[in-house]
């Protein structure tokens, strides 16, 4: 891959469609427009054109196209769309006109963010936001990825950097002193108030996970003994069949996961295998997984059958008993809601309840970080700070105390990706579709 290749893809979605949208990003870009348009439109504005094989002058089709000169466009350099039409044979033709040309290549997944990025346009917070609001699933993942990707996390994250240097710029001030005697008390009393202020707003910020668990989704478990109707349940809540669902008992040998938006926040719901002892050592595997998913889901529905017997639920963060098949059975006294999935009867309080349990765990309040990378560099960065609070409230060498600052400022440049970003490069981008 050759960074100073004029790259094109489709920017729009593949099959037949009214308009695809071509994208041309890099030093070429003009003379495309020039060979295959005519000439180069007013920037920014789109004209009517008539595009043309440059080998053989063949029109191919008649087409919008915008022109957007760099540094002032998505990746930083010229820039060009094709606005086509849709049909399967019109966008091939173009996209193999533009191929023949040379130093032009289809882009590869992620390439034009990537430009963005290396130009200066994002910083690696916004890329990151960018790839969560292509991949949100809900209305909150939707609202979080947008603010991520209009700079929320890296206006903070180039706050507290700046904070960090001119606390560094400080220290440095009071080695200078200390060649010439004491060090000023004033100063050294604005140090530590800095540097306790910053310590303070990097707990503040790392207390609430709403934002990470906000991108996974809550995760809930549906447990019990076999054939106490978890799989119907599950296909209750996905309104699909998701899951077999049989009489026979140990059916569910595997974990199942469905993605649901409840009230505009993300829930996973799975179903695991029964849980009672056997010697099949397939269903005994099943049964060891459903154990694990329930001690690490937020929220267990152990899910209790009319003729009882289902033992002693799993270990779990939170349980909620549910009486299942009320429409056979309804003398479950001891459990906390009563319904039954085959009727439907108390499954709208279950939504609700579901609803609120997501609201309680994930909406939090509008939360900065996203990502576990982000936590562990503002971990490391916290760390860094309350270590060089400490040397400061015991006179420690100051020499150690801006290193201490030092490797606080880069863990927070490592939040943007103002250092140390090549190891995340590759995987972040190779996630993006190829017209972005």
């Amino acid at each position: 891959m050759r960074s100073d290749d004029t790259i094109f893809a489709t920017a729009s979605g593949h099959g037949r469609s009214a308009v695809s949208l071509i994208r041309i990003s890099g030093d070429r870009s003009r003379f495309i427009l020039e060979t295959m348009a005519g000439g180069v439109p007013v920037p920014r504005r789109a004209v009517l054109r008539i595009l043309c094989d440059p080998a053989s002058g063949e029109p191919l089709d008649q087409a919008l196209v915008l022109w957007m000169p760099g540094p002032g466009s998505f990746t930083g350099e010229d820039q060009a769309e094709l606005h086509i039409h849709g049909g399967l044979a019109t966008r091939a033709a173009v996209l193999r006109a533009l191929n023949a040309l040379e130093g032009c290549r289809a882009a590869e997944a992620g390439e034009f963010t990537r430009r963005a990025f290396l130009n200066g346009r994002m910083d690696l917070s916004r890329v990151e936001g960018l790839a969560d609001l292509i991949d949100a699933e809900t209305e909150a993942q939707r609202r979080q990825a947008l603010f991520q990707l209009e700079g929320r996390l890296g206006h903070a994250a180039e706050r507290w950097r700046e904070e960090i240097l001119q606390v560094l710029a400080l220290l440095e001030a009071c080695l200078d002193f200390s060649d010439e005697g004491d060090v000023p008390e004033d100063l050294e009393t604005e140090i530590t108030g800095r540097l306790a202020r910053m310590r303070d707003d990097f707990h503040r910020v790392l207390e609430n996970r709403s934002g990470e668990r906000l991108r996974e989704g809550l995760t809930v478990v549906l447990a019990g003994p076999p054939n106490a109707g978890k799989s119907t349940l599950l296909n209750a809540l996905a309104q699909r069949d998701v899951a077999i669902v049989s009489p026979i008992a140990g059916t569910t040998r595997d974990v199942i996961e469905v993605h649901c938006d409840l009230g505009g926040l993300p829930v996973v719901i799975v179903d695991t295998a029964g849980l009672r002892d056997s010697t099949d050592p397939i269903e005994q595997e099943g049964v060891s997984r459903a154990r694990a998913r329930a001690q690490d889901a937020d929220l267990v529905l152990w899910l209790m059958p009319p003729e009882g017997g289902e033992g002693e639920p799993p270990e779990a963060r939170r349980l909620l008993k549910v009486a299942t098949k009320v429409d056979v059975n309804r003398n479950r006294d001891d459990a906390d809601l009563a319904i039954s999935a085959a009727t439907g009867a108390g499954l709208p309080d279950l939504m609700r309840m579901l609803e609120a349990e997501a609201q309680a765990v994930l909406g939090q309040g509008d939360a900065v970080l996203t990502r576990e990378r982000h936590r562990r560099a503002l971990e490391r960065a916290r760390d860094s700070v309350a270590r060089a609070l400490a040397m400061m409230s015991s006179a420690g060498p100051l020499e150690l105390i801006a290193e201490e600052v030092r490797l606080a400022a880069r863990a927070v440049g490592e939040i943007t990706g103002r250092v140390d970003v090549e190891h995340v490069l590759d995987r972040l981008f190779s996630s993006f579709c190829i017209g972005k």
